[in-house]
C-alpha cells in the first residue's frame, strides 16, 4: 500500500489506459494543477477526471481492468474508484453539446457548466496531458469550505494567472 497516494506514475497509467480506450479524459483538481504548472507541487490523494458520459461505462471498465472499485458512487455527480495499492480515481462525467461545452450535473441536479475554451493541455512527468485551465479551476473553488490542499492549489493557480488574472493557461 502507498498510503493512498495517486503518484505521477498511477496518473499516467490511468490516462494511456482511457486514452488508448478511445476515451476523452481531462484532468481537474491537484493533478489538474500540476498538470498547468508543468510540474507537481503537492502529494495527491486522487486522479480527477472530466470524462464524456457517453464514455462513462467504457472508461469504469477501463479502470475495473486495472484494478480499481467503485468506493462512492454519487452519479450522476461523481464516480470515485481506488485500487489495491490505495491510489484513487474519482470520474467526473460531462455531457458535451455540438460547440464543446460540457455540463455536470450536481447531486440536486445543479448543472455545472464547462466551457469549450476551458479545455487546455499541460503536462505530467513530460507528458501532454488534457486539462482545464486555471481561470475554470479557481472558479470550481468557490462554494464550498477549503482544505489545506484546495489553500495550496489555490496558491499555484493564482500564480499562473498573475494573482487570478484573465490568463487561462
Amino acid at each position: 500500500m502507498n498510503g493512498g497516494e495517486t503518484t505521477a506514475d498511477h496518473a499516467i497509467r490511468v490516462l494511456d489506459a482511457l486514452e488508448t480506450a478511445g476515451c476523452r479524459v481531462s484532468l481537474e483538481g491537484g493533478w489538474g494543477v500540476d498538470a498547468l504548472a508543468g510540474r507537481q507541487t503537492r502529494p495527491h490523494r486522487d486522479l480527477d477526471v472530466d470524462i464524456d458520459v457517453e464514455q462513462e461505462a467504457r472508461v469504469l471498465a477501463v479502470l475495473e481492468k486495472l484494478g480499481y472499485r467503485v468506493e462512492s458512487d454519487r452519479r450522476p455527480n461523481r464516480v470515485e474508484l481506488v485500487a489495491a495499492d490505495g491510489s484513487r480515481v474519482d470520474v467526473h462525467p460531462l455531457a458535451f453539446d455540438a460547440d464543446g461545452d460540457g455540463v455536470q450535473t450536481g447531486p440536486a441536479g445543479e448543472r455545472y457548466v464547462y466551457p469549450a475554451a476551458s479545455f487546455v493541455t499541460g503536462t505530467i512527468a513530460g507528458r501532454r496531458v488534457g486539462c482545464l485551465t486555471a481561470v475554470q479551476q479557481i472558479a470550481w473553488h468557490g462554494g464550498y469550505e477549503l482544505r489545506g490542499v484546495d489553500h495550496a492549489d489555490l496558491v499555484v493557480l493564482s500564480e499562473l494567472t498573475g494573482n487570478g488574472g484573465a490568463s487561462g493557461a
